[in-house]
């Protein structure tokens, strides 16, 4: 997580400050080291400057705060290290009104502790050093900003090539100078782009020259090899190729220093390479953000061998985890893997879990002639549901149906005129949704797919008929029907209902389950009452019969159950 004291903004070279001829800036103590950066400058006259600042200012001052004692006592001694305790990035010390030069004192406390001094002539005012700050920050947002846009257009374009996944994954690699590697759902690496973490790398050489060294006995060669491998891991090539020539010219010495070699001696002991070390730390990062609970985090970051390294879960369900190994991390590099994390996991989600061509094969060979018991399993194991859902706002399009689908947990979704139906997989129990009227069918077998429609329907003109968000269809309980064979009944319900066509029918059914009802039959069945009113005349006619009395009712009602089995 970012640091809240840190400015939304890219940090300042200090080398680039320096570049700066109009500035005029000199450094004159400290390291002369390129990577130093700064994230502001703040003047302050303070003799102690450490309760007011945040870490990473060029702190700038001209001395006012200097005694004339100063130089005899510990007074620069105190000052500088309160400003590398507070994290102060450098220290520029102005010129005129107060000093004609930078006291000597000031100089050796900064080379004592090791911060970066700069002299600032007096022609150069510290709101001018503040105003050449900000412009190359901004400088740097600028050309940060044109950085992770042309990265998001180019990984959208891979996104849209044959072989998309690869081609993401190149191209994150090459926007950001690291190792892309996809990890799958047992964290296998599934695919990779990028140079990979090497086996031999100059840090393994600089490693196994310090345990060459100690065998030896040779102290001396053990700590300029130590040196080597510390300043290769961290990118100090000119520090790194020193400490190597002072390695190869030591010899002499006896002493056990293997921790002056650091790190690189324990990897190279240990028969480790740092490619090795580079690739468990990254699988095992790869595990950390693998979802296994509510509480794994999405995404995660380590450092290892001197490589920084980062995962990212791909948000498609399947496990699919994006790891990333880079030797530097630059401003805008999260961004631009959080990107390609997001495409990533929508390609993972139909290319590489294989779901979508499943459900291609599913509907090519019902299209041939398949029985659905045949092809279920391609779609999952296990029962399944049919969710009828009537959206409230009508007509419903395909983007609507299609979020109702992924909210239910199935991409199964099939957009008529006025209802959306979806196969549900039968573990995942469905809850109501805004803005949808739903229908639930008993948990069903492939072959009882068209009871199951039925019952969903069914269930859904209840829902609409009590006005409640979501309907299911009741389990069948034991009652004195059960006493008649399935045949009996059937045949009964067939010579009864024999008059009746099939929407009469239907309204018949809908008017009985409402007890008798005009206003809710007719919202359940969408029509007019007078509509109902009409149909229910009519099937009172066909059938012969008083539909106010009791016993008639339950009659047909047991045969209307019966026939539409």
């Amino acid at each position: 997580m970012p640091d809240p004291a840190v400015p939304p903004t890219p940090p300042v070279a200090l080398s680039a400050l320096l570049a700066r001829e109009d500035l005029g800036l000199r450094q004159i103590a400290g390291p002369r080291d390129t990577n130093t950066v700064i994230h502001w400058a703040h003047t302050s006259e303070m003799a102690d400057p450490y309760p007011y600042l945040l870490g990473g200012e060029l702190l700038l001052s001209a001395g006012v705060h200097i005694p004339e004692a100063a130089g005899s006592g510990t007074y620069f001694d105190d000052y500088v290290s309160r400003i590398v305790a507070a994290g102060g990035a450098a220290l520029g010390f102005g010129l005129a009104p107060v000093h004609d030069t930078v006291p000597r004192a000031l100089v050796e406390a900064c080379d004592t502790y090791e911060l970066p001094l700069l002299e600032v002539p007096p022609q150069t005012t510290f709101s001018g050093v503040a105003r050449a700050v900000w412009q190359l920050m901004a400088q740097a947002r600028h050309a940060e900003l044109r950085r992770v846009t042309e990265a998001q257009q180019s990984l959208a374009a891979a996104a849209s090539r044959p072989d998309p996944v690869r081609a993401v994954l190149r191209q994150l690699a090459q926007r950001i100078g690291a190792w892309a590697v996809l990890y799958g759902p047992e964290g296998a690496e599934s695919a990779s782009a990028g140079r990979a973490p090497d086996r031999q790398g100059p840090e393994a050489t600089a490693a196994r020259r310090a345990v060459e060294a100690t065998a030896a006995g040779r102290a001396a060669e053990i700590a300029a090899a130590g040196r080597a491998a510390e300043a290769t891991a961290a990118g100090r090539t000119a520090e790194a190729t020193a400490a190597g020539r002072a390695a190869e010219a030591a010899a002499a010495g006896r002493a056990a220093e293997i921790a002056a070699a650091g790190r690189a001696v324990g990897i190279a002991a240990a028969g480790r390479e740092p490619g090795d070390v580079v690739r468990g730390a990254l699988a095992g990062l790869a595990a950390v953000v693998r979802p296994s609970g509510p509480r794994t985090p999405t995404s995660a970051t380590d450092t290892a061998a001197g490589t920084h390294l980062a995962a990212y879960a791909l948000g498609a369900g399947q496990g699919f985890v994006l790891g990333v190994a880079a030797p530097h991390r630059d401003t805008g590099d999260h961004t631009i893997a959080s990107v390609a994390a997001v495409l990533l996991s929508l390609l993972t989600g139909e290319h590489q879990s294989g779901s979508g061509a499943a459900r291609s094969s599913a509907l090519v060979r019902l299209l041939l002639g398949a029985e659905p018991e045949a092809v279920a399993p391609l779609l999952g194991s296990g029962g399944w549901l049919v969710v009828h859902g009537s959206p409230d706002a009508q007509p419903c399009d395909p983007v609507a149906a299609a979020a109702l689908g992924a909210a239910l947990g199935s991409p199964l979704v099939d957009l008529a005129r006025d209802v959306v139906r979806v196969l549900v997989p039968a573990d995942r129990e469905p809850a109501p949704q805004p803005g949808w009227t739903l229908g639930v069918s008993a948990p069903a077998t492939a072959r009882d797919w068209p009871a199951a429609d039925t019952q969903a329907a069914r269930a859904l003109s209840r829902a609409r008929a009590t006005r409640t968000p979501l309907h299911r269809h009741g389990t069948h309980r034991p009652a004195l029907t059960d006493l008649l064979s399935p045949g009996e009944a059937e045949a009964h319900a067939r010579a009864l209902l024999a008059p009746l066509t099939p929407p009469l029918a239907e309204t018949l059914r809908t008017w009985l389950s409402l007890h008798g009802s005009w206003d809710r039959t007719a919202v359940a069945l969408a029509v007019h009452r007078n509509t109902v009113r009409q149909r229910i005349a009519r099937c009172a006619a066909l059938l012969g019969t008083d539909l106010d009395d009791p016993d008639v009712r339950m009659e047909l009602w047991f045969a209307l159950r019966h026939g539409e089995r």
